[in-house]
């Protein structure tokens, strides 16, 4: 239940994102964010704030853990548009790799969405989405976040 405490706290956030969230081919953007992450309900619950200062925008996750099916559900809300997103579902491996995965939308077409964290230290954490349009035959990863913890 206390599987995204390593998020407590701030960090430097290095983020690549495809111009094309779909097209495997585009080339990847570069910017920068920060973060600050809080645990609630004794770990069975977390937020987290990122602010991305050169795109403008803002965005918040929630993420609960379901006690009797034992996974989270994570729910991303952006700051442009005001939403939440559907959830992502999933649960940590015993190597500590968490995947999610979610039905979602991106410019018009259905998509499942996949989450992965990895790389989970003390000091780092790596984030990664990835869409399939073809009911995951093939993904294109479209967004990954290295998180470094600030001083």
């Amino acid at each position: 239940m206390n599987d995204f405490d390593f998020l407590i706290g701030s960090w430097d956030v290095a983020n690549r994102w495809r111009k094309d969230f779909l097209d495997e081919a585009s080339d990847w953007e570069e910017f920068p964010a920060t973060s600050h992450g809080s645990r609630h309900f004794d770990g069975g619950a977390n937020f987290d704030e990122i602010d991305f200062p050169t795109k403008g925008f803002a965005g918040l996750t929630l993420r609960l853990f379901d006690t009797e099916r034992k996974e989270w559900s994570l729910y991303w809300a952006s700051k442009r548009t005001g939403t939440l997103f559907p959830p992502v579902t999933g649960r940590f491996t015993e190597d500590g790799k968490g995947e999610f995965y979610g039905d979602d939308t991106h410019d018009g077409k259905t998509v499942r969405a996949r989450f992965i964290w990895s790389e989970i230290s003390a000091t780092t954490a790596r984030w990664e989405q990835a869409f399939s349009a073809d009911g995951e035959k093939t993904w294109v990863t479209n967004w990954v976040m290295d998180f470094t913890r600030r001083g």
